[in-house]
């Protein structure tokens, strides 16, 4: 049992990634090392006689510790992996919505309500994210008051969503608009 106890301890801590391969490979990196020193940790907790053991008490103990802290690197890492992993997703999705034209957009946005939101947007804007009629601007010539409450921007996601919000706030209404899905 001794030997075998000395073969696990001495297995040295996996080294955190550092290569550049790819945010999937470094999370799998970080996941395979907390799984590696998860292992060293149970054994050491079933096997805590190391700890006290005179031959084998030193290198238990730093086996213990360093285990402990690199199961907690890796842990720290894997979450800011996932969370940077999010947000690149978030961004491809945002970046492949804001490719597509604003009926594309509005569609995706309003899903049911598509054919209604187009038929709004059609007559209000000419489908046209620059259209302006005195304070009124955008695919759905929203209102100053209302861009500041449900918010605007250049791009037809900005106005689209924002439209959308405005839409819900309304009960599913499109009594705040002049135009409307069935004109």
């Amino acid at each position: 049992m001794g030997a075998c106890a000395l073969i696990l301890l001495v297995l040295p801590a996996t080294a955190q990634s550092q290569s550049r391969s790819g945010l999937g490979a470094q999370l799998t990196k970080h996941l395979s090392t907390m799984k590696k020193d998860r292992q060293v940790l149970r054994f050491l907790r079933t096997h805590s006689w190391l700890l006290n053991d005179p031959r084998f008490a030193t290198e238990a103990k730093r086996q213990l510790q360093v285990h402990t802290l690199s199961l907690e690197r890796s842990d720290r890492k894997a979450a800011e992996t996932r969370l940077a992993i999010a947000r690149r997703a978030e961004a491809h999705r945002l970046a492949v919505l804001a490719a597509q034209s604003p009926p594309q957009v509005i569609c995706r946005v309003f899903g049911t309500y598509c054919g209604q939101a187009l038929a709004v947007s059609r007559c209000e804007s000419g489908l046209l994210t620059n259209a302006q009629n005195g304070q009124y601007l955008g695919l759905f010539q929203m209102g100053s008051s209302e861009r500041r409450i449900f918010g605007h921007g250049s791009t037809a996601v900005a106005q689209t969503r924002a439209a959308h919000k405005y839409f819900v706030a309304s009960g599913r209404d499109w009594s705040p608009w002049s135009c409307k899905p069935w004109h």
